[in-house]
């Protein structure tokens, strides 16, 4: 461990200063994209059910624009095509998502106050919505299955 820690050192030295700086930038993007499995771990433990909290897309896609500016620097077109997919699944998603509270507007809260499609605070400070079949759950939980759109 510690001859690996010292090859490394030297091989930090021995970078020019533009590419420690993509390097770095390179490591960010990895953080965030690893921060959407840690949230989607988080929020799923708290609800005590498999849930993708919204955060999960937002991460996803800074994640997935950082690395394929690391990986455009690089030049790595493996990289480069698995980052270009990725993204245009995640905002395709999160399209969904934000597509399908705007479908919710005329559908009244079964509460009576408000719509369907208000945000509703909740204890792990994620927004929720409430759905006026199934009470307050992810929006984006229902996407995709068997919900009619216009």
């Amino acid at each position: 461990m510690m001859e690996w820690l010292a090859s490394f050192g030297a091989k930090l030295q021995a970078m020019p200063t533009e590419e420690i700086v993509w390097v770095t930038i390179g490591f960010m993007g990895q953080a965030l994209f690893a921060m959407r499995f840690i949230i989607q771990w988080i929020v799923s433990e708290q609800k005590r059910d498999s849930v993708i909290p919204i955060a999960f897309w937002y991460f996803s896609i800074g994640g997935g624009t950082v690395l394929l500016s690391y990986a455009i620097w690089r030049q790595d077109p493996v990289i480069i095509l698995g980052q270009c997919t990725g993204l245009f699944i995640y905002l395709r998603n999160l399209y969904f998502v934000h597509r399908n509270r705007h479908a919710d507007l005329d559908v009244p809260n079964p509460d009576g106050e408000g719509m369907a499609s208000d945000p509703v605070a909740s204890d792990d400070g994620f927004e929720e919505t409430a759905q006026a079949d199934s009470g307050p759950v992810e929006a984006h939980a229902h996407a995709g299955r068997g919900r009619a759109h216009p």
